[in-house]
């Protein structure tokens, strides 16, 4: 490995300590990793957004630029990150041939400096951040208004235990435990601190929702669309489609309910003395040929017994 890239190492090492990770490959590559945060005078408090920087330095580095990878941003949005990359392919071209690793951590850390304002949205209720707003940072470095996020946690805990009462005593599991509603961590917040909070200000700036020409004009257009596949038969009725595997039976009244006719009666009563005496008739006829069969037999015995009585 080149003499340049150890003692970068090295640097690296002794100033950011334990924020950094390197691993040396036996091929002459390295990787690098740390995590950048805004600079805020080791208030970690007051840190909103952090992004996690992959150097990976090729054979032949610095002379050949490294690939840098920006990985786990929080608080920031794709045009912060957009801009932070157009910074750092900026810096590498200009120090094309020196150790440039260091001097993209500080130029990532100006930049979360000032865009420590989280640019995100808070998923609860959609709106973004302001600076008058009050908000909270999880220990998972997710960000939501201090008023949406109490209203969710108490909603979440209001429902979990109605749930837990429908249980019976040996299903249900331990007391409820406040999560991240964007990646599910456990979190700790005073809740009952944050519910003096303020709602957020877009929150309350925001105009109340009219029906206006446009709205009425895409409205019209989509029912003209929907008549047209459903004409075409791209429209599927669900409940349609049951009623038809469903079969409907109507049970039959009693006054619709008749008795069978004396012809049909009669006819029955015929068919079956007739059936009778053809059956009867039948296991005659087999006793009568078995009569027979058992007579020729008797005969043919006789004649036999004739012949050798007259041949001897």
């Amino acid at each position: 490995m080149d003499e340049r890239v150890e003692e970068e190492i090295e640097a690296l090492k002794a100033i950011l300590m334990d924020e950094v990770i390197v691993k040396q490959e036996g091929n002459g590559t390295a990787t690098i990793e740390t995590d950048v945060f805004p600079a805020t005078a080791s208030d970690h408090s007051s840190q909103y957004v952090r992004v996690t920087l992959i150097f990976s330095l090729p054979v032949g580095y610095p002379d050949v630029m490294p690939t840098v990878d920006l990985k786990n941003p929080r608080g920031l949005d794709d045009s912060v990150l957009k801009i932070m990359k157009k910074d750092i392919e900026t810096k590498m071209e200009n120090l094309i041939g020196e150790p440039v690793v260091f001097e993209i951590i500080e130029v990532v850390r100006e930049r979360l400096t000032e865009s420590n304002l989280p640019s995100c949205h808070c998923v609860i209720c959609l709106y973004g951040f302001s600076e008058s707003d009050q908000f909270i940072k999880t220990q998972c470095y997710h960000y939501f208004h201090s008023y949406c996020l109490v209203c969710h946690l108490k909603t979440s805990e209001r429902i979990y235990k109605e749930e837990q009462e429908k249980l019976p005593a040996w299903q249900r599991t331990s007391s409820y435990k406040q999560q991240c509603p964007v990646c599910r961590e456990t979190i700790t917040v005073d809740t009952e601190n944050l519910s003096k909070a303020a709602p957020p200000i877009e929150r309350e700036n925001a105009r109340n929702f009219e029906i206006d020409d446009n709205l009425l004009a895409l409205q019209k257009k989509m029912a003209a669309l929907f008549k047209h596949q459903q004409s075409r038969g791209g429209i599927i009725d669900l409940e349609a489609e049951e009623s038809k595997l469903l079969l409907v039976t109507s049970p039959v009244s009693e006054e619709n309910e008749t008795t069978p006719g004396p012809s049909l009666t009669q006819n029955s009563h015929s068919t079956s003395a007739t059936d009778y005496l053809g059956s009867s008739n039948s296991r005659r006829g087999v006793s009568r040929g078995a009569r027979g069969i058992r007579g020729a037999f008797s005969a043919a015995r006789k004649s036999r017994g004739h012949f050798y009585s007259t041949s001897r």
